[in-house]
């Protein structure tokens, strides 16, 4: 398949990555040269520079031949006006689109995106299906590589965190906490001046050689 791809962030350089590996052929649209560049040293001439949200630059990208139109920059409204001039300018058959809000998944299908992806709406589901299964500390998900994982710690009363803000919390290095689920189901993402409560369920990335340590951490009684 002909694949185009706009946005050479973080998810548009490995997504190329793994649709060569694959055997497709894919065109990568970036605005920043600089950043193309250093990709185009690893994989190849793929880029393109242009702005994906114009018809020129999808043009003359070859969107009429194109099996499948990807956008995956960090702003919604990009991947909704490139995936829509694709899609109906160019008669492109599948466009997917990245959703950084949520809330916009249901206007993105309504102006007819093919596909959504939102990071948050997976594992925000994931977390619903989980929330009623024991123990304290469960995994959630394993990163590829098993070097990274999520995973969900439960606050004890007694915990020497409780009446403490998330940027107090000694956790290890490069973990990091994404989540909170209240006692009520509230769910909240963490900021520096979150404070943290009894029987709050922790939602965060961790190393697996620090998954033991950050545990105690989060759990450690007062003496």
């Amino acid at each position: 398949m002909y694949i185009i791809v706009v946005g050479a962030g973080d998810v548009g350089y490995y997504l190329s990555r793994e649709l060569l590996t694959q055997g497709h052929e894919v065109l990568l649209i970036e605005r920043d040269a600089a950043r193309l560049d250093r990709i185009e040293d690893e994989l190849g001439s793929i880029g393109m520079k242009g702005d994906g949200c114009e018809a020129a630059t999808i043009e003359e990208a070859g969107a009429e031949r194109a099996d499948l139109f990807v956008a995956v920059t960090d702003g919604d409204e990009d991947n909704l006006v490139s995936c829509q001039v694709a899609k109906y300018r160019f008669n492109v058959p599948r466009t997917i689109a990245r959703i950084g809000n949520p809330k916009n998944e249901g206007l993105f299908k309504a102006l007819g995106i093919d596909v959504t992806v939102s990071t948050t709406t997976l594992i925000m589901d994931y977390i619903t299906k989980e929330m009623s299964k024991p123990p304290l500390l469960k995994r959630l998900s394993i990163f590829q590589g098993g070097e990274r994982e999520i995973v969900e710690i439960t606050v004890p009363p007694d915990s020497t965190n409780v009446g403490r803000r998330v940027k107090d919390l000694p956790l290890p290095a490069g973990d990091d906490l994404i989540l909170i689920i209240r006692k009520d189901h509230e769910i909240q993402v963490p900021t520096p001046m979150t404070v943290v409560e009894s029987g709050d369920r922790i939602v965060a990335v961790t190393r697996s050689a620090s998954e033991e340590e950050l545990h105690r951490i989060i759990t450690a009684a007062s003496v």
